[in-house]
Order: structure tokens, then sequence, then C-alpha cells
């Protein structure tokens, strides 16, 4: 997925934007110490996500999110406890998609020179992809439809759709019947 580099200079960070980010951190420590399967817990999660959350999805608890704005959920998604994402280049999860724990998505980083500079891509994972645990997706990175990266596995570039992942970096090992998943 070629995607144009966002950069962001945290030194320039407005007072709303640092309020904003402080309130988030204190809702997600909220939802991350709050009794899994309650209404207490749904509601909390929908206050942090809005209308950015698809129906059916579960996101289980414990989880660490920067930038969280930037983060779109489909319906039906489940996410594994432990799940790292630095949002400030944008990530989006498509319907149908299972992250095991210990998952990491990233879609920023820093300027080698000047660590106060966000150099942010946007990661996508695409409908009824499958990340193992322990995974870690990068910046820029799109994981195909129906995709599967294998647990530990740190993708430094785009998967296919139907594609088989393993390794550090990851490499394609196999690739899925289209027809498997109708």
């Amino acid at each position: 997925m070629e995607c144009e580099e966002l950069r962001v200079d945290m030194r320039e960070m407005t007072p709303a934007e640092g309020r904003r980010a402080a309130e988030t951190a204190q809702l997600i420590f909220r939802i991350n110490h709050t009794m899994p399967f309650t209404p207490e817990y749904d509601s909390l999660v929908k206050e942090l996500f809005g209308d950015r959350i698809g129906e059916g999805t579960r996101i289980t608890a414990p989880f660490n999110l920067v930038a969280s704005d930037n983060l779109s959920i489909g319906k039906n998604v489940y996410i594994g406890g432990n799940m790292l994402g630095m949002c400030r280049g944008g990530i989006e999860i498509e319907d149908d998609v299972m992250i095991a724990a210990n998952v990491s998505l990233i879609s920023n980083n820093h300027d080698l020179y000047d660590r106060q500079i966000l150099t942010c891509r946007p990661v996508r994972i695409c409908k009824g992809a499958w990340i193992g645990a322990g995974a870690q997706i990068m910046p820029g990175v799109r994981i195909g439809k129906y995709a599967v990266i294998g647990a530990g596995s740190i993708v430094t570039k785009d998967v296919g759709d139907y594609q088989v992942a393993v390794g550090n970096p990851a490499r394609i090992i196999k690739e899925l019947d289209p027809s498997g998943f109708e």
C-alpha cells in the first residue's frame, strides 16, 4: 500500500489536544479496570469509539491506544487482550477481523534525527484477516482480505488478499483458496 507520509511535530500540540489525550488515557484506564461483558464496560467502549466501532465487535481489556480518534473498527471484530494501537497515522480494521492477544498495530514512528517528529502512515487490516498472537503490524502496511499473519511475526510490507505471512520480517509462505471463504 503506497501512502503518503504525514509528519507530526509533537512540540506543536495545542493545549486542547493535550487535554483530549489525557481524557482519552483516563477513559482507557477506566475501561481496563471495568468488569468485562457488562453494560458499564460496553458503555465506556462506546464512549471511547462513538460511531467508529461496528456492531458485534469485542475488545478484550487491557488495551492501550494512543491517538484513538484515528482508529476505526468494523463489525464482528474480535481483539484479544494487551493490544497496543499507535494510531496517529490512522488504523482501519474492517469487518470480521480476528486479532489475537499481545498484537501491536503501529501507524507512527519517530524521525531518526528529530525524535519530536512523528512519521505517520496508515495501517489497514482488511475484511476477515486473522492476526496471530504477538504479531506487530508496522506503519504503512495493508493486510489483505482473509490474510493470516503468524504469531510473533513482524510485518513491514503489505500482505495480499488470502496470503499467509510469518516471521521477522514476515514473508509470504502460502496462498489460501478464496473459495474456502464463500
